[in-house]
């Protein structure tokens, strides 16, 4: 099957070099083939060219005098599909808990988003054999009184933040237990399956790998994600 492949721009590229990297996609894919994040400013010209769109960040108001912040209303009403939520930058650096990344989740599903929910341990809580708390800890806080049937329009991101940028995956073994664990505990807190994605470090050299877990539904793609011909190439390999 398919897996999605989303792809996180971050703070990255100028107006012209997102032109160039837009001209580049659209003259090797077809614009439903992935999901791209990219930096606020240049959702505009993403949607323009028809691809599905998420925000890197919402705010969990809905208007007012909230200074630099943009509204899930606002960004749906131009065609945004998707908001990223709790990654662990946005936790680390902007101080983002449980209970605000809950206030964002709830907020986006309000509006008609779509969620992609990051989760992940650090390298010390994987060291001290506390990933399956730390996990449970986000999951449970992360997604608590959220209706049932809106949870189906959540997809979780694992994305171990010690393997972030650092080029250092977990093993295929490891990635299928963690994602089973996140599954059941979904499942067992509130009834429902989600869809896993896996990130961290996710390139065109390892991705063929990685796709040979069947638990996981897709990638979350950061560093890799800037250069159109690792994009290229780990397409071919999720649409295999």
């Amino acid at each position: 099957m398919k897996k999605i492949l989303a792809l996180n721009l971050k703070m990255n590229f100028d107006y012209k070099d997102i032109k160039n990297y837009v001209v580049a996609l659209n003259d090797n894919l077809k614009a439903s083939d992935i999901i791209v994040l990219p930096p606020m400013l240049f959702l505009p010209y993403f949607i323009s060219q028809n691809y599905k769109i998420g925000a890197q960040n919402i705010s969990e108001f809905d208007n007012g005098a909230y200074t630099g912040e943009v509204s899930c209303s606002q960004l749906k009403s131009i065609g945004v599909a998707y908001a990223l939520i709790g990654h662990s930058e946005r936790r680390q650096y902007q101080c983002e808990n449980d209970d605000k990344i809950n206030s964002k989740i709830k907020k986006a599903l309000e509006n008609g988003l779509k969620v992609i929910f990051c989760i992940g341990e650090t390298k010390e809580e994987r060291e001290m054999l506390k990933t399956s708390k730390v996990l449970k800890k986000e999951i449970v806080d992360g997604l608590k009184g959220i209706d049932e049937n809106n949870l189906k329009n959540v997809i979780i991101a694992y994305e171990p933040i010690w393997s972030i940028g650092t080029g250092i995956i977990p093993t295929n073994k490891d990635i299928v237990d963690t994602t089973k664990f996140i599954i059941d505990t979904a499942v067992k807190v509130f009834n429902y399956k989600p869809k896993v994605l896996y990130g961290g470090s996710v390139n065109e050299k390892n991705i063929a790998e990685l796709n040979k877990i069947n638990e996981i539904s897709g990638f979350l793609v950061g560093g890799a994600s800037l250069d159109v011909k690792k994009v290229l190439k780990m397409k071919e390999v999720v649409e295999k």
